[in-house]
Formats: C-alpha cells, sequence, structure tokens
C-alpha cells in the first residue's frame, strides 16, 4: 500500500477543485487569494486528512477540503497536538462536516 503524502494529497484535492487556501482569523475563515471571509455556517468540511510524522513531530498535520456556501472550494492545513493553531480548532468546532 503507497503512503498517503501532504503533497499529494494536496495536489489531488486541487485538481478536484479545491484550489483556495484558507486561514482562520479572528473574523472566521479567510479565503488567502480573494480576502473573502466566511462564517462558520457558510463553510462545510468535506473530507480531512491526517497525517502523523514518524520521525517528526513537525509532519503531524491535518487537511481539511472546505466548500463555502457560495461555492468556493479549497483547503485549510492546521498541525495538531501541542502545534495546533487555536483559532482553527474553534474555529472548525461550529462547522458542520459533509455527511
Amino acid at each position: 500500500m503507497e503512503k498517503r503524502t501532504l503533497a499529494g494529497v494536496m495536489q489531488d484535492l486541487s485538481g478536484r477543485g479545491f484550489t483556495e487556501q484558507f486561514k482562520a482569523v479572528p473574523e472566521g475563515l479567510r479565503a488567502v487569494r480573494s480576502g473573502q471571509t466566511f462564517a462558520p455556517g457558510e463553510v462545510t468540511i468535506v473530507e480531512n486528512y491526517r497525517f502523523e510524522g514518524e520521525s517528526d513531530p513537525d509532519d503531524m498535520s491535518i487537511v481539511y477540503a472546505i466548500e463555502t456556501r457560495s461555492g468556493v472550494r479549497g483547503t485549510l492545513t492546521d498541525a495538531f497536538g501541542a502545534y495546533a493553531d487555536p483559532r482553527v480548532g474553534a474555529f472548525l468546532r461550529k462547522v458542520t462536516r459533509a455527511a
């Protein structure tokens, strides 16, 4: 079985239309390229992928594939554990996950 990599997942998601990059900000979730900001009720987590570094704690990350109500699709990447961004966690706790 081939090991899934962060770069491979990001490339696959981009190829499927998740081309925007999101960043958690105090106002919500900001699309980096367009500058649009979305509230938790405007986004859905479509997929997520967790990566656990075997030897490097910096490899411990999670990627969220996100779709907004207005159709913007992109990814949000965060660390998990002690290195997680508290703004990301606070925002995502309010977000709907796709069924």
